[in-house]
């Protein structure tokens, strides 16, 4: 009886360790030891010293997985070496892209690789030159995709794309410095012919004979430029005062035509008097041509004075005529007019 009390104690105390056990690998797992996670591969080329095992897989700052397989590969297609990186992601860690469901989960990288997902490596601290890889949307960057590998075990490929780093040291090591230092060595020689030819001492000379000629101009403007500047300033000061007499007229006239205005303003009392002079002499036009017409009475006694005139001046012709033939027909009178006969019947 005691033996199985003991047994049993043992049975407990296992089961309870176990437990135990099994807490302490999920807490340390951080609660993702039974998160899905899915496969990835990166193909890069060049070195990538500084990346190692469990190195974190970033996206724009957020942890989404850890770096689980580096290896080297020889492609044909390329005669070239190609490094494969094998990383766990876990996309459940992006929401709202594709939905909660189980489908929708397995869908966010695909869906984010159509959206233009690259890969490319980053440093995590200059001190010890390690690397991490930062996963981004990167649509407008020439990438790398080299398909399905071996070593790839069926992961989903994400595109990489090099650095700013590795893309200068790429076309650095496309330079041919040989080339190029002969280029140099031929610009150096080219120059040093040129300084020592005639021609360059010649320009010299001539570039000394301009600079004196210079000299000389800026001595005589230096001379010519008091005279000019007081001359200049007597000319603004003129002006000055033939400005405030400009303003001064200006100001006179503007007073000019506000008095015109007030002068010619139909409230004005000129413009009324005008309007009353010009109304006296339209009654006084109208009675002149009522008094002139031709049925008017001064026209018909003008005309029966004209004719009485004309009369009286008749008999004064007549009386000097008379005059003139009989002087003495002041003192004698008018003699009878002789009886003409009568004509015989």
């Amino acid at each position: 009886m005691k033996r199985r009390a003991n047994a049993t104690f043992i049975g407990i105390f296992a089961v309870v360790g176990i437990a135990l056990l099994l807490a302490g690998v999920i807490a340390a797992g951080g609660g993702k030891l039974f998160v899905r996670k899915e496969r990835v591969v990166m193909h890069f080329s060049g070195s990538i010293y500084g990346l190692q095992l469990g190195a974190p897989v970033v996206f724009r700052g957020v942890r989404l997985g850890t770096v689980t397989s580096i290896s080297v590969v020889y492609d044909k297609s390329i005669d070239d070496f190609i490094i494969p990186v094998l990383a766990d992601l876990e996309p459940a860690a992006i929401r709202g892209l594709a939905g909660n469901s189980e489908a929708g989960k397995r869908a966010v990288l695909p869906d984010m690789l159509a959206r233009g997902l690259k890969a490319q490596l980053s440093m995590q601290s200059l001190l010890t030159g390690q690397l991490y890889v930062d996963l981004d949307l990167r649509p407008q960057k020439p990438s790398v995709l080299r398909g399905s590998q071996e070593d790839a075990g069926g992961a989903l490929e994400i595109p990489t794309t090099a650095t700013a780093i590795q893309q200068l040291k790429n076309q650095l090591d496309g330079l041919d410095f040989r080339r190029l230092l002969d280029d140099v060595s031929a610009i150096a020689a080219s120059a040093r012919a040129v300084v020592a030819g005639p021609q360059l001492k010649k320009a010299m000379d001539d570039l000394a004979a301009i600079t004196g000629h210079v000299r000389q101009i800026t001595e005589k403007l230096d001379a010519r430029i008091d005279p000019l500047v007081r001359d200049a300033s007597s000319a603004a000061q003129r002006v000055g005062t033939a400005a405030d007499g400009v303003s001064d007229t200006a100001k006179r006239l503007s007073l000019a035509a506000d008095r015109y205005r007030e002068l010619v303003a139909p409230d004005s009392p000129l413009v009324q008097s005008l309007q009353k002079t010009m109304d006296e002499l339209a009654v006084t036009a109208s009675a002149l041509r009522e008094d002139v017409g031709p049925d008017s009475v001064l026209l018909q006694n003008a005309d029966k004075t004209l004719r009485d005139l004309s009369r009286a001046a008749r008999s004064v012709r007549e009386l000097a005529d008379q005059l003139d033939r009989h002087p003495d027909a002041l003192l004698r009178g008018r003699r009878a007019d002789p009886v003409k006969p009568e004509p015989p019947k």
